[in-house]
């Protein structure tokens, strides 16, 4: 079982509150945890009240091979239970480059009527310059 150590979001709207956990890595956010370390609260006033964790405790689930968030691995550096690196993980977005092949028909549809609108401004300006020429042109004589 993968554990990861991370922020469980708590408080009220625009007041946000986070319980530092221990968790499956396949829980969701807010779901079932192993056991909770500590608190974090960033809108709190006073630097001391802001966070309030259990170092020992962070400890030992880091030996055991615990994989902490980045926000959580901050925050321990911070209180001294964690000297590691965090590896951020490229998430695998697999087919967002290349585009559907609906995307594509889209594409040159909308490719081939631009070409066809600036096809047809370049006609009436040119009609415009010709009838504009003969209209000059037949003044001067």
């Amino acid at each position: 079982m993968a554990v990861v150590i991370r922020m469980k979001r708590t408080g009220r709207r625009n007041r946000p509150c986070y319980r530092i956990s221990v968790a499956d890595r396949r829980s969701p956010r807010d779901g079932k945890t192993l056991e909770t370390l500590g608190l974090y609260d960033p809108v709190s006033q006073d630097a001391e009240s802001q966070v309030k964790i259990d170092v020992e405790r962070a400890k030992h689930w880091l030996e055991h091979g615990a994989i902490p968030s980045e926000t959580v691995a901050s925050i321990l550096r911070r209180q001294g239970a964690y000297d590691g690196v965090t590896q951020a993980k490229p998430r695998k977005r697999t087919g967002r480059k290349g585009g559907s092949a609906r995307g594509n028909r889209v594409r040159a549809l909308k490719a081939t009527r631009a070409a066809a609108k600036s096809a047809r401004q370049a006609e009436r300006i040119a009609s415009k310059r010709a009838a504009a020429k003969a209209a000059a042109g037949g003044s001067e004589e």
